[in-house]
């Protein structure tokens, strides 16, 4: 794996998976279809709305593994039919998004053709912690 030179400074100690969620990130951006919205829906509430026309819930799979929204769209085609002119095509996809640590997938709707997907943010709670410092050089004659 190539080092990202924002990764390499000595400051940033434990941050690899970090760079190497932004790698997958930037992996997952590749596809424009389906086209999304990310909508901030409240203080610590998103929803991502995809435009799924002509998917029924059984074509859709939603899934979370290893901080990655996984979004898989696969229809099945009847060969009963016969096509004059095709502009709609049937076509599968996979739309993923990197999750934050503690971002929950609340709910997903299916409704006129748009599928939305709920998530809750974690509030992030800052701590101070008070480190003991030990001074070998005390109790030594």
């Amino acid at each position: 794996m190539n080092r990202n030179p924002a990764f390499s400074s000595p400051f940033l100690l434990g941050f690899e998976n970090l760079e190497r969620l932004l790698e997958r990130a930037a992996k997952s951006t590749a596809d424009a279809y389906p086209p999304y919205n990310i909508e901030h829906t409240g203080e610590d509430q998103l929803r991502i709305v995809l435009a799924v026309a002509g998917f029924s819930s059984d074509d859709l799979n939603v899934t979370v593994a290893d901080n990655q929204l996984v979004i898989r769209g696969k229809q099945n085609e009847s060969g009963d039919r016969t096509f004059l002119h095709r502009g709609i095509a049937a076509r599968q996809f996979q739309r993923t998004f990197v999750l934050a640590d503690g971002m929950e997938v609340t709910g997903a709707d299916l409704d006129n053709g748009l599928l939305a997907i709920d998530l809750a943010r974690p509030r992030i709670e800052t701590s101070v912690k008070t480190i003991e410092i030990r001074s070998r050089s005390q109790g030594k004659a």
